[in-house]
């Protein structure tokens, strides 16, 4: 799961950024409202964590971007204001959960689950398709009841396409999505061979399909049908 943390405060995002981290998310940082606007038009997260109180304007601005642009995408406010007109207007302009500082970091998780949970998967913990299943709260997988050694890069990429199960990914995307802002490091895409080719090769010694399908000159996709 790909999550950007928008706020200003260093010594909260680096405690964000470090537990986030630890529990396998690929995390993301933006300041200020314009470098959160610049991050959001060019890639995809699957949560926002929105401070209201950022140093060149409001999070309510960013809010309203990313409900036009990329409505998808489940939102979180952290804010240290405890007034009910923000949070009333943080939930109206379409936010899915509101955090007053100080708060619990293990309780933020339990939130970001329930989001992607909600937005995802009808609000299940487990994601079942034919011969897999995969707990996406505990981070495994299973295929004909039998667990699936992984990698936290083969987990990530195995949820993503059982997401996006029959759609053409293309290998810029896959590595966005697995990378975040490191995925420009990379001076060629073929590299993602290796973990499709892995993935699969430990999903067919489990008895599972071959629903990885490659799509010459694009990427891959998850074929179903």
């Amino acid at each position: 799961m790909k999550i950007l943390i928008v706020e200003d405060e260093k010594e909260l995002v680096d405690d964000l950024n470090e537990f986030l981290d630890d529990q396998g998310y690929i995390i993301e940082v933006a300041p200020t409202t314009y470098v959160a606007r610049e991050k959001i038009f060019v890639y995809q997260y699957d949560i926002l964590i929105l401070d209201l109180g950022l140093p060149d304007g409001s999070g309510l601005d960013v809010l309203k971007y990313v409900k036009k642009h990329k409505p998808q995408t489940g939102i979180i406010i952290l804010t240290a204001r405890d007034s009910l007109d923000d949070k009333i207007s943080g939930l109206d302009l379409g936010a899915d959960d509101y955090m007053t500082k100080p708060f619990l970091l293990s309780e933020l998780n339990a939130r970001i689950k329930s989001i992607h949970r909600r937005r995802n998967f009808d609000g299940n913990a487990t994601i079942k398709f034919n011969e897999i299943a995969i707990d996406t709260d505990k981070m495994r997988v299973s295929i004909n009841d039998q667990n699936l050694t992984l990698t936290r890069k083969e987990y990530e990429l195995i949820l993503y396409f059982v997401i996006n199960k029959n759609k053409v990914l293309t290998k810029e995307s896959i590595i966005e999505h697995l990378w975040g802002d490191h995925s420009d490091m990379f001076d060629s895409l073929d590299f993602i061979y290796t973990h499709i080719k892995n993935l699969r090769k430990k999903m067919q010694d489990m008895g599972g399909a071959d629903y990885l399908k490659s799509v010459y000159g694009i990427g891959y996709k998850f074929e179903t049908d």
